[in-house]
Parts: structure tokens; sequence; C-alpha cells
């Protein structure tokens, strides 16, 4: 019984929650602890651990909650439960998608929106790779980092031998 309500207390948490993982605390702690399953230190505990460990914090939380309540076949209904409600939304997602697809219209709205998108990831990009180059602070140039620059040209260096290796064997 408990592995039912594993998993559809964190079902509900995974469908109710929107905006990541960070979204879902106030819910998860109001439910482990309104369920006894955990005192607001112990989860708090789990949460800093969630946040320190590799992946999504939503999956590691339910996760450690999960096996700390229910142990292994707890830590996978809890899991289960949080990952289900999105995995479902994106199969319909990817349903619907598939079907518009094959309009024209849809076709070329996709097709100008790749450079826009393009164009803001490089966006990001170089601003990062200028921050980390040359530090502002207040507004002014604060001092000019030699390592982050030589490591930017031969980072862009690698990235152009290998994009020519991979066209001349293709």
């Amino acid at each position: 019984m408990i592995y039912l309500t594993l998993f559809c207390t964190f079902f509900l948490i995974g469908i109710f929650t929107f905006g990541g993982g960070y979204a879902m605390i106030p819910m998860i702690t109001e439910q482990v602890t309104s369920k006894g399953w955990m005192s607001v230190s112990e989860l708090q505990n789990f949460i800093a651990v969630s946040e320190m460990t590799p992946g999504p914090f939503a999956i590691n939380i339910s996760t450690f909650v999960g096996s700390k309540v229910g142990g292994a076949f707890g830590a996978v209904c809890a899991t289960f439960g949080v990952v289900l409600p999105s995995l479902i939304i994106i199969i319909i997602v990817a349903m619907v998608l598939n079907k518009f697809l094959s309009n024209k219209y849809i076709k070329g709205a996709l097709v100008g929106v790749r450079p826009i998108v393009m164009a803001l990831i490089l966006s990001t990009a170089i601003t990062f790779l200028l921050k980390a180059v040359i530090p502002y602070e207040n507004g002014v140039i604060s001092d000019f980092n030699r390592e982050s620059l030589g490591l930017i040209v031969l980072l862009a260096g690698f990235a152009f031998i290998y994009k020519k290796s991979i066209t001349y064997f293709i």
C-alpha cells in the first residue's frame, strides 16, 4: 500500500507543479511532512543532497524520499510517479506535432525559427565568452583573462578541425 501511496503522491506533485524541480519543494514538503514520512529537517537534508547530486532535482528528491519511505521499490515508485506526467505530456505533444509537420505553413514557420534560435544561442555563447575573457566590475574592464582567451581559441580550433575532418569523411 505504501508503494501505491508513494506513486500517487509523486504523480500529483508531477502534475500540479510547473517551473521545474525547485517549484516542487513546497508541495513535496507539505505532502511528505503531512503523511509523517519524515520531518522538515530530514527533508531539508534530502533537498540539499538532491541539489548536489547530478541529474534533475525532481527525480533526485523523489528517489531519495521513496527510498527512505519504501526502500528500493519505493524509490522506483516515487520516481516513476514524478516522471510519468511529463512523459504523457511529451507523448501527446509529439503526436500532435507530428500531425502538423506535414502542413507547409508549419514547416515554413519551423524553418524560419531556426536562424533565430541559432542567433539566440550564439548571442548567449558570445556574451558568456566575453565575460570570461574580459570581466567587468561596475561597468569597467577589471582585468584581461589570457588563460580563458587561450582556452576559447584552443576549443574553437579543435571544433574547426573536427568539423573539417567530419566533412572530409562524409
